[in-house]
């Protein structure tokens, strides 16, 4: 055998082991990937297949059903039968604990038949008239019941109290799914303390943490107060009024840029952010953006938040603001800020209710309205940008291969309402907030968990679960990798 021939099989060896080798490897990534979707995410899929279907509360005499909407079948709308009910018979909610703090229950007033939480009380008047008019969600029954699978998951894995995840379209404001822990069967409802009908997305407030220096730094870019490659000198410390603010790690990291600042998330940067911005300008984009005022989301008992130190003259209230502490938000209003920046800069109403049918017939759909533009579309970018290198290169990792994803965690204190200040030990909230595809997001996710045991920041322990819940969501929408 000649050279040449000897080199030409030598090459073919090397191709076929080369060859081989990306077979096994292949079948291997495909193994872990059914291994995990077989063990560790059983349940939720379990519990999202079973959600397939809608669930309609079956109806009372003259009262409307709700529905479920199927997000995925392109417009397709999923109406079941309707069991008609004589007038004493109870309201029954077929899915038993699914959504309920969206739904409600009908409870009594008095001897009289009334919703009561959720939309059966937002809607009562729609839902009891005369004939009963029926209402079709925004909520997918789907996403709804993997969502409430995932933070059961998380909050029995650290011991969590309560727990909250949204999932909305950030184009038009629509609630794909809302999830609050501990929960309750409206079927039962009488069997359950009266803090189990708190819907913590739009009835509780919180101070957000870290996930608050995205807004900081939307405010300072659109000023044009910093660019993303704007440095600062970080020593670790600064005095404002007397008080010492660190970052969360007591360390200095030297000059930084402001794309740094949101991947290291350090807390003397956005102070530096919030003070090139101007008290003032930065108390218009807190107010632009939906915080200390409600939402109009259509669920009752919403509250409106607290920005109250941001009407005090002290330096210091903005400069804790800037990363989150001193002032207390809604789940609902910091999902609604996020998708704000991720469509582009408008601030949309969020809504839970996409139609209500009228017994005759008729049909009134809900037309997304938007609240305010509180950033331009170019910060919008130059922020999404930012928010997509904290998920690449900070420690909020809640990648999805194939994805751009943007996103930021926040770890806040839990002030002490019985003796001022923060409560001791290890006793935080944590929380999630991202989008994707980054660029061009078919929907925005938060995550919130409180007092979760044995770990300290949310970049560990709901990072992971981010990931889970944008991993499901992709493939349910089909939406195709935006990355190599």
């Amino acid at each position: 055998m000649g050279p040449h021939n000897k080199t030409k099989k030598e090459n073919g060896n090397a191709r076929l082991y080369v060859f081989a080798i990306c077979l096994i490897v292949g079948a291997g990534l495909i193994s872990y990937r059914l291994f995990r979707l077989t063990v560790f995410e059983h349940d939720a899929y379990v519990k999202a297949a079973q959600a397939q279907q809608v669930f309609p509360t079956l109806r009372l005499s003259g009262r409307g059903t709700i529905y479920g909407y199927d997000q995925s079948a392109k417009e397709k709308r999923l109406f079941a039968s309707i069991k008609k009910e004589a007038a004493s018979v109870l309201r029954f909610y077929p899915k038993g604990s699914l959504a309920a703090h969206v739904l409600g229950f009908v409870g009594y007033r008095g001897h009289e038949r009334v919703g009561q939480y959720g939309v059966e009380a937002y809607y009562d008047d729609v839902l009891n008239s005369t004939s009963g008019n029926d209402l079709v969600l925004t909520i997918d029954p789907t996403i709804q019941s993997y969502v409430e699978a995932k933070l059961g998951e998380v909050m029995k894995k650290y011991s969590s109290s309560r727990g909250t995840v949204i999932v909305q379209d950030p184009t038009s404001g629509a609630i794909l799914a809302m999830a609050s822990s501990p929960s309750f069967d409206p079927n039962r409802y009488q069997d359950f303390s009266l803090d189990r009908y708190i819907n913590s997305a739009v009835q509780e407030e919180y101070e957000p943490g870290s996930s608050m220096k995205a807004i900081t730094m939307a405010a300072a870019l659109d000023t044009g107060a910093v660019i993303p490659d704007t440095t600062y000198e970080d020593t670790g410390l600064l005095e404002i009024n007397g008080y010492p603010i660190r970052n969360y790690n007591n360390e200095a990291n030297g000059v930084q840029t402001m794309r740094q600042v949101l991947e290291k998330s350090l807390n003397t940067g956005a102070v530096f952010a919030q003070r090139r911005t101007g008290d003032d300008k930065f108390l218009n984009y807190v107010v632009g953006f939906g915080f200390g005022q409600k939402t109009g989301v259509d669920l009752s008992g919403e509250v409106d938040g607290n920005i109250s130190n941001l009407y005090q003259p002290q330096q210091v209230n903005f400069s804790t603001a800037a990363f989150g502490q001193g002032i207390a938000v809604t789940s609902l209003q910091l999902i609604n800020a996020y998708s704000a920046i991720a469509n582009g800069g408008k601030l949309m109403r969020p809504y839970v209710v996409k139609e209500i049918v009228h017994a005759g017939g008729a049909v009134t759909s809900t037309k997304p309205k938007i609240l305010g533009v509180p950033i331009k579309e170019r910060t919008a970018s130059t922020l999404t940008s930012m928010l997509v290198s904290v998920v690449d290169n900070g420690f909020d990792q809640g990648r999805v291969a194939g994805y751009d994803v943007a996103g930021k965690t926040g770890t806040a204190q839990i002030p002490d309402k019985k003796n001022g200040g923060y409560l001791e030990g290890d006793q935080y909230i944590h929380d999630f907030v991202g989008f994707a595809p980054a660029y061009a997001p078919r929907f925005t996710v938060l995550i919130k968990i409180e007092k979760p045991q044995g770990i300290k920041f949310a970049s560990r322990s709901l990072s992971p679960v981010f990931a889970d819940i944008a991993d499901f969501l992709l493939r349910y929408f089909k939406i195709p990798p935006t990355r190599r």
